[in-house]
């Protein structure tokens, strides 16, 4: 047992808006690959969905990837479909139930849930969340308080991040 409080030893969060149907959230894949190797559990990477209404299966993305995140794959899952954001375009809400079985997850509760909404108002939270803080594309990132807008361009944002993070870190006695 520890004597230090939570707020002492708690991993800096970085907040990734994100929209499941967005090439430019694909993009992102490698820096946050990169982010997760260099800081693994030091750095809680933290998925905020952002969908947007140029793409009409975003919503059921943002859904299906709690469902994903419930069942123990969140991550895995985000990453199966923005490898292939092209099939979703074209297949829509069967491709996300489609990936699920592909993970081994169970893709009956996928369906259920895209049918049920049983995670909707955690996506609408996210997504009020971000409009309130100014996100207004993907992705975005939110780290230390800095909200750093990779929609118009991802140059540098990764050694931005790093740079946040390590002052972070070295703040806490993490690093």
């Amino acid at each position: 047992m520890s004597d230090s409080s939570p707020a002492d030893t708690a991993a800096p969060v970085l907040d990734v808006w994100c929209e499941l149907q967005c090439p430019d959230c694909r993009s992102a894949l490698d820096d946050l690959r990169a982010l997760r190797a260099r800081y693994g559990d030091r750095l809680e990477l933290r998925l905020r969905h952002f969908p947007l209404e140029k793409h009409r299966h975003a919503f059921a993305a943002a859904q299906a990837a709690e469902e994903a995140l419930m069942q123990g794959q969140g991550w895995p899952y985000v990453e199966a479909v923005l490898g292939r954001v092209e099939e979703l375009d074209r297949k829509g809400e069967p491709f996300l139930v489609e990936v699920a079985r592909e993970l081994g997850l169970d893709a009956e509760e996928f369906d259920t849930a895209l049918i049920d909404g049983r995670h909707i108002l955690v996506v609408d939270a996210d997504q009020a969340e971000g409009t309130a803080i100014g996100v207004t594309g993907t992705p975005t990132y939110v780290i230390g308080g800095e909200r750093l807008d990779g929609g118009k361009s991802q140059e540098g944002l990764r050694e931005r991040i790093e740079e946040i993070a390590d002052r972070l870190l070295a703040g806490t006695g993490s690093e």
